[in-house]
């Protein structure tokens, strides 16, 4: 259990990690995009990323 956490968060570093090494400026354009979209939005989109990486996981842990 603690090994799929661990390798959980440690992919996700390794992908925020790439995004910050190969485009930084591409990042700050993101963040600017990102500042335009209502809190509310945000919100839901970050509500829908959650529920769909819950659901891939328990996908994959039942394979």
């Amino acid at each position: 259990m603690w090994q799929a956490i661990l390798m959980g968060l440690g992919m996700v570093l390794v992908i925020e990690g790439l995004v910050f090494a190969l485009a930084p400026s591409r990042l700050e354009d993101l963040l600017r995009a990102m500042a335009t979209i209502p809190p509310e939005t945000r919100r839901m989109i970050g509500l829908s990323a959650l529920v769909l990486g819950a659901v891939l996981t328990s996908w994959a842990i039942s394979l």
